[in-house]
This record gives structure tokens, C-alpha cells and sequence, in this order.
């Protein structure tokens, strides 16, 4: 049991960072792009305790600052109420 608990926090801090790291926009990743730190995700996750999850997690990805502004919602036409003021 006792080896087995470290393969399992390995393997999930490798697939967390992963995804993370998949999911997360391009501006908010600094240092590599984005498929830099998927393939040093990958090649360095398990076979090299987690050496590249955790590069990741401390170097590749910006944390939040405050409150965010939400992105502004593109509409269509038809339910743009200047667009249809102007017809």
C-alpha cells in the first residue's frame, strides 16, 4: 500500500496539470507556449516524479488576479438591439 499511494499522486498531479494546462487559454500560460508544457507535461509526468506537472503548475500558468472582467458577449443580429434599431 505504501508504494502505491505515491503512483497515485503522481499519476494525478500529471493528469490535473494536464488538463489544466489543455483547458487554459493562451494568454493565460507565460514562459512556453502552450504546446511547449503539454509535451513537457506528458514526457517528464510520471516517469520523472512529476518533474514536469510541477514546473507547470509553479512556472506555466498565471494565477488570477481579482476580479476578472467578462469577455464581452458577441450577439447575432437578431438579438442585437442596436442592430435591429437601425432597420
Amino acid at each position: 500500500m505504501a508504494r502505491i499511494i505515491p503512483l497515485i499522486l503522481v499519476f494525478g498531479l500529471t493528469f490535473y496539470a494536464l488538463i489544466d494546462c489543455a483547458r487554459a487559454d493562451e494568454s493565460q500560460i507565460k514562459n512556453l507556449p502552450k504546446w511547449g508544457w503539454l509535451l513537457l507535461i506528458i514526457l517528464l509526468g510520471p516517469q520523472a516524479v512529476a518533474i514536469g506537472p510541477i514546473a507547470y503548475l509553479v512556472a506555466g500558468r498565471n494565477k488570477p488576479k481579482g476580479l476578472r472582467r467578462p469577455k464581452p458577449r458577441i450577439l447575432p443580429p437578431d438579438d442585437d438591439p442596436d442592430f435591429l434599431r437601425k432597420i
